[in-house]
């Protein structure tokens, strides 16, 4: 199966996010926190630096909820000003 290769606009978001929970996380340890979510402290270390600009959606929602960030919060830091996306349209996530 030939991956196809990420946009820059969604590299990007990939960055964003990864600065939203970083940001999020401020001076928790990312091994307490990347344990809590059940995922492995460098997964958590890859999202954050954007070399995983496309993390699983479940990743992200596990992740969010030991931050306390609600899902609609971390869209909405997501958008840029040309993206549009509506509160609660957690599916642009999940791409």
């Amino acid at each position: 199966m030939v991956r196809v290769p990420l946009t820059l606009d969604e590299r990007e978001r990939g960055e964003r996010l990864g600065r939203a929970l970083r940001a999020a996380r401020a001076r928790r340890s990312i091994v307490d926190v990347a344990t809590q979510a059940g995922i492995s402290p460098e997964t958590l270390r890859k999202i954050e630096r954007g070399r995983i600009p496309t993390p699983a959606f479940f990743t992200v929602v596990a992740v969010a909820d030991v931050l306390g960030l609600s899902l609609d919060e971390l869209l909405a830091g997501l958008a840029t000003d040309t993206e549009r996306i509506p509160a609660g349209d957690l599916a642009t996530l999940a791409r």
